[in-house]
């Protein structure tokens, strides 16, 4: 894996094919590697590497989803409205302090 250094918190909400091929790409580059070097460590080619980066909408999910565990990165699944209920809790509980 080229992973080399520890995330420190989330990215935050991907919506878009656009925003994933980003943060895909701003990885890579933190990490030093170019678009070949990934390719290659995770077994695909060049050409998808460049699409995902790119946003192309149609990437296989399961080469993606290896992508993402060759540079460190998990995807966690939870609904539109936790984020933001949960803060709201937080904050909640927060005031409430003595």
């Amino acid at each position: 894996m080229i992973v080399n250094k520890e995330i420190k918190q989330p990215y935050g909400n991907i919506k878009t094919a656009k925003q994933l091929g980003g943060l895909v790409r701003a990885c890579r580059k933190e990490q030093k590697a170019t678009q070949a070097e990934l390719a290659a460590l995770c077994s695909v080619g060049v050409r998808f590497i460049s699409d995902l980066e790119n946003g192309k909408q149609t990437i296989e999910l399961g080469k993606t989803l290896h992508v993402l565990k060759c540079l460190g990165l998990d995807i966690a699944i939870t609904p539109r409205n936790w984020e933001k209920k949960h803060q709201v809790n937080a904050q909640t509980t927060k005031d409430k302090q003595p």
